[in-house]
């Protein structure tokens, strides 16, 4: 346990470091890295996806409480959109996350490739919006709001990256696009981790120290480092030429993908 521990915080600085520098959540690269993590220490082969999943999106709760603080401290929360867009968030969390306990490891992880390639391509793809939104279709976010929670929830994300590009298809300007994402991300965790706990509760094969699915001392690991690496990366955004390391990075997570496949 220490171990894992250890090196869950060592996850947890790259993690934070990546998501403040690309704007990207670390599930990227946490859910991935756990999944190796589990693998080493032995845990049961069939819940190594669902648990790093579960134990990622757990890890989203506190990063994005402090992300929304900040983005409200500057204004930017359009928040009649996150009103519309939590109520479908929160069903489809809980959804996806009883869908995931379904699905066997193997199908479980070629859902996280698929993403993976999904984002590496779209790293290197320019996003911005055009102008404002000329119709406001109110019922399409509580529509919408289920198929992210949905899928975040699977993945163990959240939902960053589905909520950002949709926000900005309906021409809502990027940096607000990102603080509805950011407010939305917090009813996708914690419906998520809530289910994900309750479905694994009972579950005598989980290893020690595991909150149904969600491995306490990895999650606790990634946090601390996390929300004091997370800052530190925003800040080396501004120094470092952030759009030519996005490019090697969707090589990295391209490499990942193909690393899950060949484990």
């Amino acid at each position: 346990m220490l171990e894992l521990f250890l090196l869950s915080m060592l996850l947890g600085t790259v993690a934070g470091l990546l998501a403040g520098l690309f704007g990207l959540g670390g599930g990227v690269v946490i859910v991935p890295a756990l999944f190796w993590l589990f693998s080493a220490q032995q845990f049961p082969e069939e819940y190594l996806m669902i648990m790093a999943v579960a134990t990622s999106l757990a890890t989203i709760i506190p990063t994005s409480i402090s992300s929304v603080m900040a983005h409200y401290k500057l204004g930017t929360i359009i928040w009649d959109r996150v009103f519309r867009l939590t109520p479908g968030v929160l069903f489809g969390a809980g959804i996806g996350a009883v869908f995931a306990s379904m699905l066997v490891n193997e199908i479980l992880k070629w859902f996280f490739i698929s993403y993976l390639t999904y984002v590496g391509i779209r790293m290197v793809t320019h996003v911005s919006s055009m102008g404002k939104e000329k119709q406001m279709v109110y019922w399409l976010d509580y529509l919408v709001g289920n198929g992210i929670g949905f899928l975040s929830s699977i993945l163990g994300i959240g939902g960053g990256t589905l909520t950002v590009p949709y926000l900005v298809g309906r021409r809502v300007p990027i940096k607000n696009a990102v603080a509805v994402s950011s407010a939305c991300g917090l009813p996708i965790a914690l419906s998520g981790t809530i289910v994900y706990a309750w479905l694994g509760w009972d579950n005598t094969s989980l290893p020690e120290w595991s909150l149904g699915y969600i491995y306490l001392p990895a999650l606790g690991g990634i946090v601390i480092c996390s929300i004091f690496t997370a800052p530190i990366g925003a800040k080396l955004a501004y120094k470092l030429p952030a759009k030519k390391l996005k490019r090697y990075f969707s090589v990295v997570i391209l490499l990942i993908a193909i690393k899950m496949i060949y484990r």
